[in-house]
């Protein structure tokens, strides 16, 4: 858990550093919460909102956080049928 954090971040600072707009004036979340078994695939900044994909065993889920916040807006389980 602690190098999926450690790998959001990194995605942050990148995003950060890369894009000509900036950060939204309130700054970016310090910390989320992607639970305690999940290991973060990928992590994009959007529109205010981070966007992280993360694998929780077989599963895999795409959480959605207020950039600013922090807070959990929503997720999307992804399954095959």
């Amino acid at each position: 858990m602690f190098a999926g954090l450690i790998a959001v971040f990194a995605a942050i600072l990148y995003k950060i550093n890369t894009n000509d707009d900036g950060p939204a004036e309130g700054g970016v979340a310090a910390t989320v919460a992607v639970g305690p078994d999940a290991e973060v695939l990928s992590a994009d900044l959007s529109d205010g909102m981070l966007l992280v994909l993360v694998r929780e065993g077989t599963k895999t889920a795409l959480l959605r956080f207020d950039a600013v916040t922090g807070k959990n807006l929503g997720r999307t389980d992804f399954v095959s049928r």
